[in-house]
């Protein structure tokens, strides 16, 4: 939620209701001047980074709850004197018996609210026995109606089918509910962006606004993101944490760009969108309520997108070059018959020829593209099979190498290739690249054979050549 919420933001004009200087964030709600929306947390593997968070500081840290815990006591203890909140001394096994009697009668697990009219007396003895009790928000009947930017007007009447929600544990630490209205209010939240499963709670956050004389802020619940078949996201899936993704090459870029895709609050949906065009394009009010629906098995096109644009910036292929080197030596290590081929020109000259055909850049270290790294094992015998010419075309290739060496491009080598057939009675062209490839690659499929020939370099194809004729 964190990381689609900083999607949403653009740097830009200060609001008028926050007064924050200028250099703020602010969400695009297509009404003309923004308003400064504050990020507090983001995961850092999307390559979003927060605006403020405890290890980035802010001016409205302490940012983290164990940090906080005096805030949250303060409110407490405010609702606490007006009655809009008493201590709760049920005890975990009474909870428990509540919970199974109400679905052995087939209801809805709730709170009774035993504890709501306890008299001073009685709370002043169970406090001598349990001096640390949770302490419940006395939820009221008349909720107010707020306008929700996603969802419109809406109203629940929480207290007719909940009991009074827990806001301070035992424990000195706050619940959701507390937490996120306190921290809101003196972090001078603007607008809050959550996911629609909040909607219902949204209720018992404005009574606690109310209760706590705050100014709410406005709020805008986001439709759910779920699978492909619309079931939800789970933890339980395993593969969808962001740390996943990273692991096995999914660039950050391409993960906020499937997300918005799937999604709505753009005027067209379109692949290859990176941030700065996501925070210029995005707009509050285009934000449907329909569910959207994340199929995975497109990811790898999105990220083959943004892996080509990073190779086409000098700058990030160079960063690039670094982690194919390092992924070369994890995969092949003592394999590498000559470590030239972790020289930086030559794994920067593979990227160049392969962008756009591959999606991560693990692909460059799989066993299709072995040969880039190591030489294959092939045989005469295997070229034999193919043509009986084998002699003929590698003197044919030697001499084309000899003559022209590194200075071809690849469609000017694919011309020369072609010539090599010429001539060659009962041997047809795609036999000659046939035979060429496996000799090369050891492999009957891969890319085209001019491109091989360039990555691998004049010398290197020579002596793969000449070593697999002579074997």
């Amino acid at each position: 939620m964190a990381a689609l919420l900083r999607i949403l933001l653009q740097r830009g004009r200060p609001s008028a209701a926050s007064g924050r200087p200028v250099g703020r964030r602010e969400a695009s709600l297509g009404t003309g001047p923004g308003v400064a929306v504050r990020v507090r947390f983001a995961p850092s593997p999307t390559g979003i980074p927060p605006d403020e968070s405890p290890r980035r500081g802010g001016p409205a840290g302490p940012y983290q709850q164990s940090q906080r815990l005096e805030l949250y006591a303060q409110a407490t203890e405010a609702l606490l004197k007006t009655g809009a909140a008493y201590p709760c001394f049920c005890s975990p096994q009474q909870l428990d018996l509540l919970k199974k009697e109400a679905l052995r009668n087939r209801q809805m697990p709730r709170y009774d609210n035993r504890c709501r009219n306890m008299s001073q007396e009685q709370v002043a003895q169970k406090l001598a026995k349990d001096p640390k009790p949770a302490i419940r928000f006395r939820l009221e009947q008349a909720a107010p109606a707020f306008e929700d930017l996603v969802y419109g007007w809406n109203r629940h009447d929480v207290a007719s089918v909940e009991g009074d929600p827990v806001i301070m544990k035992s424990d000195g630490f706050p619940t959701y509910h507390l937490a996120c209205v306190v921290d809101d209010h003196h972090m001078g939240i603007s607008h809050v962006l959550r996911g629609s499963e909040w909607l219902v709670s949204t209720a018992k956050h404005l009574l606690l606004y109310q209760a706590l004389g705050w100014q709410p802020p406005h709020f805008a619940h986001l439709p759910l993101l779920l699978n492909r078949d619309g079931s939800k996201l789970s933890k339980r899936q395993g593969d969808i944490f962001l740390e996943h993704f990273a692991a096995e090459g999914f660039l950050p870029d391409s993960l906020l760009d499937i997300i918005t895709n799937c999604g709505s609050g753009f005027a067209e949906n379109q692949m290859g969108r990176t941030l700065p065009e996501l925070i210029t394009q995005f707009n509050l009010t285009r934000v449907t309520s329909h569910s959207a629906l994340l199929d995975l098995e497109k990811l790898p096109e999105f990220n083959r997108l943004h892996l080509q644009r990073l190779v086409n910036n000098e700058s990030q292929r160079r960063q690039l070059v670094e982690k194919l080197q390092a992924l070369v030596e994890e995969a092949f290590g003592s394999q590498l018959q000559n470590r030239d081929v972790l020289n930086p020109i030559y794994v920067e000259r593979i990227l160049l020829l392969r962008q756009g055909h591959i999606c991560r850049l693990q692909d460059l270290v799989s066993p299709g593209y072995s040969y880039l790294w190591t030489r294959p094992a092939v045989g005469r015998a295997q070229l034999d099979a193919i043509s009986e010419k084998v002699d003929v075309i590698a003197k044919r290739v030697l001499g084309l190498l000899e003559r022209s060496g590194m200075s071809l491009t690849q469609d000017m080598l694919s011309g020369e290739l072609k010539k090599l057939s010429e001539g060659l009675e009962g041997t047809k062209h795609s036999n000659v690249m046939k035979l060429l490839r496996v000799a090369l690659s050891g492999q009957q499929q891969g890319p085209p054979v001019a491109e091989m020939m360039l990555s691998l370099g004049p010398k290197e194809v020579r002596e793969r050549i000449q070593k697999v004729v002579s074997s």
